[in-house]
């Protein structure tokens, strides 16, 4: 296992390092700014989005002991979606005192969706199945909504929240990196240090509560600082599906072992697919620039297929 895990971190870290060069080929004149003003801001903001969503869904997977448990299964995604529909619908748009009106409703909107999950999981009353139901329920109902504002939407906010939905890295440099960062280190810091806690949780909530772990605050815990993390990479990019999926699946497939090799290794390969993924997305087209949500998409429900036909059975 050690050696699988340094030649997968050799090749996470060789990715990251390509992913600036993927693309059109670029005019001498201009290619500096290109290179360190435009592709390598998108990179390094795609490698924040790629860990944050891998590292989430590690945990998300742990805590609720479904394989299938992602951010999108608690909420976040839906309503994130649901405040950017509010902000273009209801709002317009725009920026107001330099902050933009759609990615800060869409980040209230992964919060408070969100927020409703964590507090019915620190109830001491639900169980993890009820948590993981209750976000389904909140995130069907999120949905609804969304879909009822876009109905009602003209041509062009209409529009404008579809080119959203689809999830991009493009354009947003190094003030975008900048907003983020915080957010993603937070979110990323917070799930490391409960990586004891959630190892524990593996074989059960109630072996891990005869070991010291209070279930209950770790699960909160882990809900809120995973909303606060992909709630803003939500708000900044656009929802990106199957990331927080298919990663800690990839990992726990070449590498078996505990959360301290699962959690980091999770964020590392997100950080790397997230980045190779959108450089993809950068030379699929010719002329024109394919949303990298969309090629998340498309690459990850084979794989998931395909994880589901090859995974061992117990």
């Amino acid at each position: 296992m050690n050696l699988l895990l340094i030649v997968l971190s050799v090749l996470s870290v060789i990715a990251l390092a390509v992913s600036p060069w993927i693309g059109p080929e670029m005019p001498q004149e201009s290619a500096d700014f290109i290179l360190w003003q435009l592709r390598i801001p998108r990179v390094l903001v795609g490698a924040l989005v790629g860990a944050v969503l891998g590292i989430v869904g590690a945990a998300y997977q742990t805590i609720f002991g479904n394989p299938l448990a992602t951010p999108s299964t608690v909420g976040t995604t839906a309503g994130a979606v649901l405040g950017a529909l509010v902000a273009v619908v209801l709002l317009d748009g725009g920026v107001v005192g330099g902050v933009s009106v759609l990615a800060l409703a869409a980040f209230l909107g992964a919060l408070a969706v969100t927020l409703v999950v964590a507090m019915v999981a620190s109830s001491g009353r639900a169980s993890t199945s009820d948590v993981l139901l209750a976000g389904i329920a909140i995130t069907l109902a999120a949905s609804a909504m969304a879909s009822g504002l876009q109905f009602q939407a003209d041509m062009a906010a209409t529009f404008q929240a579809v080119r959203w939905s689809l999830g991009h890295l493009g354009q947003l440099g190094f003030d975008g990196l900048w907003t983020l960062l915080p957010f993603a280190i937070v979110a990323i810091v917070a799930i490391i240090s409960q990586t004891r806690a959630l190892d524990a949780m593996v074989a059960g909530e109630a072996l891990a509560e005869t070991q010291g772990v209070d279930v209950v605050r770790v699960r909160t815990l882990v809900l809120g600082v995973g909303a606060l993390g992909v709630g803003a990479t939500v708000a900044l990019c656009g929802p990106i599906a199957f990331v927080g999926l298919i990663v800690p699946h990839l990992v726990r497939l070449w590498l078996t072992g505990s959360r301290r090799v699962l959690l980091p290794m999770s964020a590392l390969v997100g950080a790397a697919l997230l980045v190779l993924c959108d450089g993809l997305a950068r030379v699929l087209l010719d002329g024109r620039e394919l949303p990298v949500g969309v090629l998340t998409a498309a690459l990850g429900a084979p794989l998931l297929l395909w994880l589901v036909v090859a995974r061992p059975r117990g």
